[in-house]
């Protein structure tokens, strides 16, 4: 079979001879923007059935069907990890976004601290991000994402078995390199705070919770996106599924 160099996220089953439909907006990037027709090969992917070579069967300026033919690779488990983060400007939010999905997070979950200076995060904005992040850098998981919330509430409610990973920027804590080499495996999340760092409140309750780790990320202040890019890429180097890559 041809190799096929375009991936689409779609929102349907795959499965041996699976009819896909496109919808408007993608539909006009492949047949419009691309220039694919009939009898093109597409790659398709919905974050549970695994990645599908497919055929395009009809194409229109405003829809398409493709015909799955082949499953290139099987549906992979993401590494247990999760990001928490405080949003901050657009760009650099959707960088966060984008970044978190390709280094294989399997859930985001904005947070509101007491210094959290941004618009409103858009979930379905959001969501978009992570499929075109999804597209193109590979991967076959969607991560999840959460409505934004209050710090205070969403570490009320947090299960302790999930140890958190806190990015502390007083670099108080040990080396994150050094805290993840003696740490143990199991569910893990990170936590990078807004540009203005944690209020005093927020990091005295951090502190005093058993399942939060506090570390430091080196001897700079680093923007909040460059935060959460560093600890997600070196606890994949230490626990994450790099090593099997």
């Amino acid at each position: 079979m041809s190799v096929a160099k375009i991936r689409l996220c779609v929102d349907q089953p795959l499965g041996p001879g699976q009819s896909v439909a496109l919808t408007e907006a993608q539909a006009h990037y492949l047949f419009g923007v691309m220039r694919e027709g009939v009898g093109a090969r597409v790659l398709l992917f919905n974050g549970q059935d695994g990645e599908w070579l497919a055929e395009v069967a009809e194409a229109g300026k405003r829809k398409g069907i493709l015909h799955c033919l082949a499953q290139t690779r099987e549906q992979a488990r993401p590494p247990d990890l999760w990001l928490l983060f405080a949003p901050v400007k657009k760009a650099r939010t959707d960088m966060i976004v984008e970044k978190a999905v390709e280094l294989g997070v399997a859930r985001l979950l904005p947070v509101l601290t007491e210094f959290t200076n941004a618009e409103r995060l858009r979930r379905d904005k959001a969501e978009a991000h992570v499929r075109e992040a999804a597209e193109q850098c590979g991967g076959l998981i969607l991560p999840e994402v959460a409505d934004a919330a209050p710090l205070s509430r969403v570490l009320a409610g947090w299960e302790p078995a999930r140890r958190i990973l806190w990015a502390d920027e007083a670099r108080s804590g040990p080396g994150l390199a050094k805290t993840l080499a003696a740490a143990g495996g199991g569910p893990w999340a990170v936590l990078i705070g807004p540009e203005g760092g944690f209020s005093e409140v927020e990091r005295t309750r951090l502190r005093a919770l058993p399942f939060v780790v506090p570390v430091s990320l080196g001897p700079r202040i680093l923007r909040a996106e460059t935060a959460a890019i560093a600890a997600l890429a070196v606890w994949q180097a230490h626990l994450g599924d790099w090593g099997s890559a």
